[in-house]
Formats: structure tokens, C-alpha cells, sequence
């Protein structure tokens, strides 16, 4: 028997699973509504619209890698009605005024970026338990500086330990220093001169895990609950308490947005000549020689 011989009529084609090409319209969203990211968390993003209404969100896919962090303005579509169970998407980031970002350290090359929009930087540090390190605090002030941030320095536990001699020099540059204690007399009085100067702006806390943020953030927002801790008395370095930053509203209008301690802020991606301008303007030390 001799063998069958094939032609191109055996040769299977696959029908296409498509009738009719994609197109590549998309929707132009002009529906859509403006809300405020208030905490970003597992690819969930908890927003407030205009109408005060609270709204979980997904990002859409058109975004890519594009990220959403905490004081981004977005635009939402789908279901805003903040019931139980719902979800809105997230089709477009609007443009930030400014970002705080940093990396792990000074050779990384990944960035993180923290925040968006902020108009006040509040550097919290601790006259004692944890020490104050006046390197991590020129970090925070070059990044402000760069994005154009007010900064302010917050001491707390300053019924522990007098300030440094190292934060007369901030004073000189003409950043406000504030100063608060666990004194119960003094505590109300130094709350109320801080809610003062968060009225009507989008302020962010900065700082060592253990300096007192979430206990100041507890006395700032009645409705806030932020977990606390203590210091470690064998490392001197604080436990984290907060796992992801989160805005909260403050009284007299604004939002306070309070963020993870950390123990490193990179500014490898930021313009060298840059940062080495504002370092000479403040009067700090190359990084290389941080004290």
C-alpha cells in the first residue's frame, strides 16, 4: 500500500477568535470624578471624593505601572456610591504638584515614592529615646527644599532631654522647631499650636519608628487609633507601629498624612549638583561626611 500524500487542503486552519479588529479608541472618562487618595494598600486605594464620600478603588489597567500613592488627585468612574462591597476604578493620576520620594540608601537605584502634593513636611524627631541623628534630619530638609515643601521640626519627649546644640543651627536657617512633651499640663496647649499650623494644608510626618508620630497624629485626630510602641532599650531603635501611610483630616480643614518610621532615606535620584546646591545654601555637610 502506498503512502498517502497531502496536500494543502489538509492543512487545518484556526478560525480567528476575533470577527473584527480591536479597536484602539478608548474611553475618553469625562464622566469621571476627582477624589483624593487618602491610603494605598494591597492594590486596594481608599479615596475621598469632593462629596466626602469614602470610595475603595482598583487602578485600571490602561495606567500600566504607573503608581497611586497617598495625596494623589484621581479620577474615578464606576461605582461611587462607598456601599459595602463596592469598587470604583482609578483611569487617570492627575498631575502632582511635587513627590516625596527616597531610596533604600545612597547606591540603590530603586525609588519609592511616599507621598504627593504636600504642601508641609513635619520632621519628627525625639530629644531622647530614640536620639536625635542630625544626618537623617538634613536628608528631610534637602528633599523638602528640592520639591518645594515647608519644612518644620517637631522635638518630642523633650521632658526627657534638652535640644541638641545641633538645632540652633535650623533656627538660624529660619525653620520653625516646635517642641512637645508627654506632660499632660503642656499637652494640650502644644496640640492646639500644631493643629494651628495644619489648618487648610496637606501636611506629612516624617521620621524614626519610636519618635512619638502616631501618638502626635492620636492627639492631632481624635478619630485617628494609631498603634503605638515603644523603643527598643537594647538597639535604642523604635518598633514600627504603622505599616502604610494614611491621611487623615484635621480640624479647621487639610489632611495630615501620617508614614512608616524608617531608618534610611536615599537621595540617589535626585540631580547631584542640585541637592549639592541646597546643602551649601543650608549649610550641611556632604552626605559622605554625614555626622
Amino acid at each position: 500500500m502506498s503512502p498517502r500524500e497531502y496536500d494543502e487542503s489538509d492543512a487545518r486552519i484556526r478560525p480567528s477568535r476575533r470577527t473584527r479588529p480591536r479597536s484602539k479608541d478608548r474611553p475618553s472618562h469625562s464622566d469621571a470624578t476627582t477624589a483624593f487618595v487618602i491610603t494605598v494598600d494591597r492594590g486596594r486605594t481608599t479615596c475621598v471624593t469632593h462629596d466626602g464620600i469614602e470610595v475603595i478603588a482598583m487602578k485600571a489597567r490602561e495606567l500600566g505601572p504607573q503608581s497611586v500613592v497617598v495625596g494623589d488627585s484621581v479620577q474615578l468612574v464606576g461605582d461611587l456610591t462607598g456601599a459595602v462591597g463596592s469598587l470604583a476604578r482609578i483611569v487617570q493620576v492627575n498631575e502632582r504638584s511635587n513627590s516625596l520620594t527616597r531610596t533604600v540608601d545612597d547606591d540603590a537605584n530603586f525609588e519609592r515614592t511616599i507621598v504627593s502634593n504636600v504642601d508641609q513636611m513635619l520632621i519628627v524627631v525625639a530629644a531622647a529615646n530614640p536620639e536625635p541623628r542630625a544626618g537623617l534630619i538634613d536628608r528631610f530638609l534637602v528633599s523638602a527644599y528640592y520639591e518645594s515643601i515647608t519644612p518644620i521640626i517637631v522635638v518630642t519627649k523633650v521632658d526627657l532631654a534638652p535640644l541638641a546644640d545641633f538645632f540652633s543651627h535650623y533656627r538660624e536657617l529660619g525653620i520653625s522647631i516646635i517642641s512637645t512633651s508627654a506632660k499632660l499640663e503642656n499637652r494640650s496647649a502644644e496640640v492646639a499650636a500644631i493643629q494651628k499650623i495644619l489648618e487648610g494644608k496637606v501636611s506629612v510626618l516624617v521620621g524614626h519608628s519610636g519618635v512619638g508620630k502616631s501618638t502626635l497624629i492620636n492627639d492631632l485626630v481624635e478619630s485617628a487609633a494609631r498603634a503605638t510602641g515603644d523603643v527598643n532599650d537594647v538597639t535604642g531603635r523604635g518598633r514600627h507601629t504603622s505599616s502604610s501611610a494614611l491621611a487623615l483630616p484635621v480640624h479647621g480643614g487639610g489632611w495630615i498624612i501620617d508614614t512608616p518610621g524608617i531608618r534610611a532615606f536615599g537621595l540617589a535620584h535626585l540631580d547631584k549638583e542640585r541637592v549639592q546646591s541646597i546643602q551649601e545654601k543650608l549649610g550641611i555637610k556632604p552626605f559622605e561626611e554625614e555626622r
